[in-house]
């Protein structure tokens, strides 16, 4: 014997509840045991064991003995209102109603057992609906109560019961029932009008049907309306009758009524979800060519937003004059007749420009053979010449958007990628450098990275071989214009099929959703630890033996900053600040003292937070490592002046000073002071930047600017903020496009065109210098899966478990959950991992290899992405044994 599965006990009300298809039937308890196993005293327990119910007598729901000797029957094919026979044979028909009502309802119990599911058919869809789940609403027991109580069990119905409004809405939203039935016979107890309000306020109510139970009309009045209760949220009204049979058919023609057809309409859910992510544009119309419906293919097709279409007859949208003049005529008797149409015609877009479709229309027959709606699937078509041309463009430059599906030409991207790194790293030993640049500079013209501006750029560039010289010079001009306005954002949306990747665009590309609640999000200031158990260096040659002995090894790129990490006691930005400037002569340019660093240094330490997973003073540490050793090859030192040296090492250091351990997003959407004070745009860099110069510049002990000039401080100080900023993920693509088109794609034109060497792109050009620091920065700021593996795998836990915590703080508070898939008891870390690389890590870490030449990066992000592979397939492996075997 077992405790019922769902009993709910509230401050309001205690919920009874049973599962038909659990048990044979509810127990009664008549008193209180003071054993350990005694049953509570008006709560129900279940019994697995058929024969628990004695053949002769059923037990009844809560209170029915009570009601048996208070009626003398169970109430089983009466009225309520029903004369009774005659006292000297009313005896023995009561006993005799009650005995086959009890076999009945025994009977009832093994065809629970055997009907626990429906299936259910909606055209070529198979369904199977669970047992319906019934809740009652009846503030006292009486017979009406217990005729539907045992009218589910006999329906093999879950059955719950509330007693009062509180506890019924608790019930509710527990187990979303599909049927609810409420007693509206009398007002003393509860107004059951109120509870249905209640009831229907909540979502899933949407789907519930709500059944009022009303007292019998008195002979002398007329018949109330049933307005009142459809206004106040109820679907249908029962007239109070006790008998099971009476209760039992009214359920099941709700189930085969109402129920079922919220069961098919839910499940039209999955076919709307399958619509909007086609890549096949689909629109729906009614039989008098009314739009009804396009997915989100067809507006990217159409350039029009569904909000534009919905609603609006066909006729009514603009047309192209390309078609031949009777084709409309011919598809609209062929669709009439109930026929299926396809073939090519030409469309007009929002923004005037034709284009060619196959279109394939089939007409929708509904009830009495009638058409009801078209649905019109539309393919682009590339037939055209300019269309071939432009095909022609897109596969000279490695671009098969239009031929192919996203999935397939990124897992090639993604095989390609690793094939050109290994050549890569093993051509490094090549006497010549142009020979070992040379895969690189040819991964250059095969990137995928899908901005407008750049089929643009190479439009103009392919039509640049055949023009005559003034032609070729003019667009020479129009290239060095795109390449230096703000035309680089991308399209997005291609690449979101996977949670894990749309759960990283949301939550890293967006300053801020629309806030859905009141809940503020205090911004904390991080208060500075002490540290004296660590003495403090005075200069860089007082660092302590074992911190020196790491430090040694600094400039390589295997070097293992959680050693540091440990080493110094979580204070490593302050020692490798110190080497790391040291070496590129920070104090000399700025013509200050090496006390003056180490005080700025402890300063902007000091305010990282140490307990933040991830963005911390160690994460600082490792983006001024990385760009460090950046600064180190051999083209990016050709390209930046010490200025620009200074600045990126300023910048890596304070980039992520303060940071509160959660997104732009979940700022804006707790209404922060952060997101107020920065108009939601940038908050958190814009706040980095401004506080490390408020830290600097507010004590002279440790402003490392105060011994320069005014104007190399002005420009100092805008290079650093540039580069901070750049670190903001909304802005990621239009960065990576602007330096592959910018500089990368003029480079390898010099280096395929000529023998030598060309000089660095970025010497004597400000534009191309401020391209160059933004990727620098961007590439150290995201570099873990470049790092070796160990480092990587503690990165990835660390940023997750982060995420992790923002995900639980947002749904504490109530705020939108901005990246769902970080859940820390579903999330699949190789997984996030595998979509953070796929969409981030690639395009900008091939573009950055090609300038900066990276072959061991390259192979550890090809290595790492392996390992995030094989544990991802491992882990999908594992999930499907069971079934499998």
């Amino acid at each position: 014997m077992g405790c019922a599965p769902s009993i709910h006990v509230s401050q309001s009300g205690v919920i009874y509840c049973r599962d038909s298809d659990e048990s044979n039937s509810p127990r009664q308890t008549t008193g209180v045991s003071q054993g350990p196993a005694a049953p509570l005293h008006g709560l129900f327990v279940q019994t697995d064991a058929a024969d628990a119910i004695p053949q002769s007598r059923a037990p009844g729901p809560p209170g029915a003995a009570r009601a048996r000797r208070a009626r003398g029957e169970l109430g089983s094919g009466s009225s309520a209102g029903s004369a009774g026979p005659a006292a000297t044979t009313c005896r023995g028909r009561r006993r005799h109603c009650c005995s086959s009502a009890e076999a009945e309802t025994q009977t009832s119990y093994t065809s629970v057992k055997q009907v626990s599911s429906a299936e259910v058919r909606i055209g070529p869809m198979r369904l199977t609906q669970d047992p319906i789940q019934v809740l009652l609403i009846f503030a006292k027991e009486d017979s009406q109560s217990d005729g539907f109580w045992w009218a589910c069990d006999r329906a093999g119905y879950s059955c719950n019961i509330a007693r009062t409004p509180e506890s019924a809405l608790e019930c509710f939203l527990d187990k979303h029932h599909e049927i609810i039935v409420i007693d509206h016979r009398q007002t003393r107890n509860f107004d059951a009008e109120a509870v249905c309000r209640s009831i229907r306020a909540t979502n899933p109510s949407e789907h519930a049907v709500i059944l009022a139970v009303v007292s019998q009309a008195s002979g002398n009045y007329e018949e109330a309306s049933v307005l009142p209760l459809l206004h106040a949220g109820f679907n249908r009204r029962f007239m109070e009758n006790s008998s099971i049979i009476a209760c039992y058919n009214e359920l099941i023609q709700i189930e085969h009524g109402e129920v079922r057809s919220q069961f098919k309409l839910r499940a039209c859910n999955s076919v709307f979800t399958a619509l909007d992510h086609c890549h096949e544009a689909i629109e729906i119309t009614s039989d008098d060519h009314v739009i009804q419906y396009v997915n989100p293919a067809f507006e990217r097709m159409m350039g029009y937003h569904k909000g534009e279409l919905l609603g609006k007859e066909l006729a009514e949208l603009p047309k192209s004059d390309k078609n031949r003049a009777d084709l409309l005529d011919t598809i609209n008797t062929c669709i009439k007749k109930g026929k299926e149409w396809q073939g090519v015609y030409y469309a007009r877009r929002k923004s005037g420009d034709s284009i060619q479709q196959h279109v394939k229309i089939t007409p929708v027959i509904g009830q009495g053979g009638k058409i009801r709606h078209f649905v019109s699937l539309k393919k682009l078509c590339c037939t055209s010449d300019k269309s071939k041309q432009i095909l022609k463009i897109h596969r000279d430059s490695g671009d098969n958007s239009q031929t192919e599906s996203h999935s397939f030409r990124y897992k090639n991207r993604r095989k390609e990628s690793i094939d050109v790194k290994s050549i890569s790293s093993r051509g490094s030993d090549a006497p010549s450098l142009q020979n070992r640049r040379y895969p690189s500079m040819a991964r250059i013209h095969s990137m995928t990275i899908e901005a407008p501006i750049t089929k643009v750029i190479n439009i103009i560039n392919a039509a640049q071989e055949n023009s005559p010289v003034t032609v070729a010079e003019a667009l020479d001009r129009v290239l060095e214009i795109l390449r230096t306005t703000e035309l680089y954002s991308p399209q997005l949306g291609t690449k979101d099929e996977d949670p894990h990747t749309s759960d990283l665009v949301g939550g890293l590309m967006t300053d801020g959703l629309r806030r859905l609640s009141g809940n503020e999000y205090v911004f904390t200031k991080n208060v500075p630890q002490s540290h004296s158990h660590l003495a403090m260096p005075v200069t860089i040659n007082d660092v302590p033996p074992s911190i020196a002995q790491l430090l040694d090894n600094e400039e390589s790129w295997e070097f293992n900053i959680f050693e540091l990490e440990a080493v110094t006691h979580k204070r490593p930005l302050v020692y490798l600040g110190l080497k790391v400037f040291s070496r590129f002569g920070v104090c000399e340019f700025l013509h200050c003292s090496e006390t003056t660093l180490r005080a700025w240094l402890q300063v902007i330490e000091a305010n990282y937070h140490s307990s933040n997973a991830y963005h911390n003073s160690t994460h600082a540490a490792d983006v001024l490592h990385a760009t460090a050793f950046f600064l180190g090859k051999e083209r990016v030192k050709g390209s930046l002046d010490q200025l620009d040296e200074v600045a990126a090492l300023i910048a890596a250091t304070v980039h992520d000073v303060d940071h509160p351990g959660r997104t732009n997003s979940f700022l804006c959407n707790a209404g922060s002071e952060l997101a107020v004070l920065y108009n939601d745009t940038a908050v958190l860099e814009s706040h980095h930047t401004a506080l490390a110069f408020q830290l600097t510049v507010k004590d002279s002990k440790c402003n490392i600017f105060k011994n320069i000039d005014r104007n190399h401080y002005r420009t100092l100080r805008q290079a650093i903020i540039d580069m901070v900023l750049a670190t903001e993920m909304t802005k990621h693509f239009e960065h990576v496009n602007k330096f592959v088109n910018s500089i990368n794609k003029p480079m390898a034109a010099e280096i395929d065109g000529s023998d030598c060497e060309c000089s660095p792109p970025g010497k004597n050009f400000p534009e191309n210098q401020t391209l160059i620091k933004r990727m620098m920065i961007k590439c150290a700021d995201v570099a873990n899966p470049c790092r070796p593996l160990d480092l990587c795998i503690e990165w990835a836990g660390r940023i997750s478990e982060e995420y992790f915590a923002q995900t639980d703080e947002e749904k504490r508070q109530g705020l939108p959950v901005v990246m769902p898939v970080f859940d820390r008891n579903t999330c699949s870390i190789p997984k996030s991992q595998i979509s953070f690389i796929d969409y981030f890590i690639t395009d900008m870490f091939d573009a950055w290899d090609a300038f900066a030449h990276l072959p061991t990066l390259m192979q550890h992000l090809a290595d790492n992405y392996k390992h995030w592979k094989t544990l991802d397939d491992l882990k999908c492996k594992s999930l499907r044994l069971p079934s499998d075997s």
